[in-house]
């Protein structure tokens, strides 16, 4: 889109507001360029990301997003890679995000995801996006949900969600996706030990990936176990299947415990109370982010937290008074938090 990119002289205005008509544009035929550059500004943050969001978000609803998260080693990249094979013989338009860690000294990130599934990248109807969480936790990336949106407006039909594998703490992802898939493999100590804590409860599919591995049995019978006197509010029993991705095993399976899941969330109204939960959590997010947002760009506030945290270093403050003050401020009742300066 060369006439986008050319902004005259004497007119920034105007070139800026053709670029987003032709970018939401471009993002609603499917163009791959377009939905990369969108994806790009909304990891950026600009300040007009939120307006070209706002235009595409009437047009979602249609795709269903899987979310893939377990152990470093536990073989997610290569089960995405299968369950893409599978959507896209099926004839579905195929969206995968793949979230790496950022470093925390360089600020970069490998983004090995995608070289691990270079067959991907050479079919058309599969779009791959690799992102870094920027020191976001829980696994996911702070932009995911808002990619999400671009991926769905674009036309696709499975979104496959890669977390980066960080451990216990990795629940995010149930928030984003509409299905949970939880990979365990054989051999790796406590199996279950290491699914605690959170993963348990958001798995909607257990997947025990490299089941040629000695102990399977085991590990199938220990999950098995859980769930079975597990207790979900929307009355759920996940299944859990066996894999070996990477001999392309089992993916007809997984695949067909998705598909029954996906039936379930469909038919039942706790499914659809999960949805209701997921948007309200999705709504307070960004209420939050706003706020701290609005915060941080009023004049002084900035030094305020620089001397509020020092003081709380030097215990000359708790941190619970010091976070009144940074309220106060919020509220714009901060006339006297100023002493603390």
């Amino acid at each position: 889109m060369p006439d986008e990119l050319n902004s005259g002289e004497g007119a920034p205005a105007a070139p800026e507001k053709r670029f987003s008509d032709g970018l939401v544009r471009g993002v609603l035929e499917g163009d791959f360029r377009s939905v990369a550059r969108m994806i790009t500004l909304v990891e950026d943050g600009g300040s007009g990301t939120s307006s070209l969001l706002r235009e595409l978000f009437p047009h979602t609803g249609r795709c269903f997003t899987i979310g893939v998260t377990g152990s470093p080693g536990s073989g997610k990249s290569t089960l995405v890679d299968c369950l893409a094979s599978h959507y896209r013989g099926l004839g579905l338009k195929v969206g995968i995000i793949a979230v790496d860690p950022t470093s925390p000294f360089s600020g970069g990130a490998i983004l090995g995801d995608r070289i691990r599934m270079q067959s991907r990248s050479l079919d058309p109807g599969t779009f791959i996006r690799s992102m870094a969480t920027r020191g976001h936790l829980g696994g996911l990336s702070r932009a995911t949900a808002d990619a999400l949106i671009v991926l769905d407006s674009a036309g696709f039909d499975i979104v496959l969600l890669e977390t980066v594998g960080v451990g216990q703490d990795e629940v995010e992802v149930a928030r984003a996706a509409q299905a949970t898939l939880v990979l365990v493999v054989p051999g790796m100590g406590d199996d279950i030990q290491a699914m605690k804590a959170g993963i348990m409860e958001i798995g909607d599919v257990f997947v025990i990936n490299k089941a040629d591995h000695a102990g399977a049995d085991r590990v199938e019978a220990e999950i098995r176990a859980l769930v079975s006197i597990s207790s979900r509010r929307d009355g759920w029993k996940p299944d859990v299947v066996r894999t070996v991705a990477s001999e392309e095993q089992g993916i007809d399976l997984c695949a067909g415990a998705i598909e029954r899941f996906r039936a379930f969330v469909t038919a039942s109204e706790e499914g659809r109370g999960r949805e209701l939960q997921v948007q309200r959590e999705r709504l307070l997010e960004l209420v939050r982010s706003r706020v701290l947002a609005d915060l941080m760009s009023r004049p002084g506030c900035a030094e305020l937290v620089e001397a509020l945290a020092r003081r709380v270093m030097s215990r000359e403050m708790d941190p619970f008074s010091a976070a009144d003050e940074l309220f106060a401020c919020v509220c714009g009742s901060s006339g006297d938090s100023r002493e603390s300066k």
